[in-house]
């Protein structure tokens, strides 16, 4: 099957699931999750780079 075909089954029939419960869709909050994601970033580059002399030097 044609990923693009999966795609669109995939949407229409989470919007039936969502149709037939009644639910809305969840409030997205972008600024939080970029924020995060950055943090997450920094975080992670922190802790993949060993230290150097400037670090040492505290």
């Amino acid at each position: 099957m044609h990923p693009d075909i999966h795609l669109a089954l995939h949407h229409a029939r989470a919007a039936e699931l969502r149709a037939e419960t009644g639910a809305r869709p969840a409030p997205r909050n972008h600024d939080l999750r970029t924020r995060l994601g950055w943090t997450l970033v920094a975080v992670g580059l922190k802790l993949a780079t060993p230290p150097g002399p400037a670090a040492t030097a505290h």
